[in-house]
């Protein structure tokens, strides 16, 4: 994907969020949205299927397949925008745009879920998915995400990382997480602290 490994592991909505940390672009592709998928694979139902697309290897178009092609890059952009700019006002106590809502449940919109019913061999089973192609899909699960989280008590709790040079956001189980993690960005400050101590300027 990049140099930089996706933080995964907070809400799904702040996964996408921070898929744009202060280097680039970590979905900047339909590859490296496809390898981000295949991290956050039990996320919701379709994440695996629409992991293991590519459109591209068959030298089909994509749409014709329903994989993953520029078009649903950009429905991804643009949820992924739409969310930054909401949790960037409601994580801060202020109302959010509503075209960013509105975007958002348009995004909804466009791939309704259905509980889809199965027989397992012994009982009914129902997983809920979605119709239409890849981008479609893809773009209202985030949405459908991010409403989650919008609407979460635990919104306002939403922190940034502490690092001068780190933009990524998390929800801290403990109130003293400073760092989006440990091992990306505590370590690497204390270190820089350890080092201006030792030698100072």
């Amino acid at each position: 994907m990049s140099d930089v490994v996706p933080l995964t592991g907070e809400p799904l909505a702040l996964d996408l969020v921070n898929t744009r940390p202060s280097v680039g672009d970590l979905l900047a592709t339909a590859d490296r949205l496809r390898a981000w998928l295949a991290l956050e694979a039990d996320r919701f139902p379709e994440a695996r299927e629409l992991a293991e697309l590519g459109g591209e290897l068959t030298g089909r178009p994509a749409e014709r397949q329903g994989g993953l092609d520029d078009t649903a890059l950009a429905a991804v952009h643009a949820v992924r925008d739409h969310v930054a700019s909401a949790l960037d006002r409601v994580r801060r106590g202020s109302p959010p745009d509503p075209a960013d809502l509105e975007a958002l449940n348009a995004a909804q919109r466009a791939a309704p879920a259905v509980s889809e019913l199965a027989w397992d061999g012994t009982a009914v089973t129902a997983m809920r998915r979605r119709g239409g192609p890849a981008g479609a899909r893809l773009a209202a699960w985030l949405a459908e995400a991010a409403a989650d989280l919008l609407t979460d008590p635990a919104v306002t709790a939403i922190r940034e990382c502490a690092a001068d040079d780190c933009v990524m956001l998390f929800l801290p189980a403990h109130p003293r997480r400073r760092w989006c993690s440990a091992a990306r960005c505590g370590n690497r400050v204390r270190v820089a602290r350890h080092y201006r101590r030792r030698h100072p300027s």
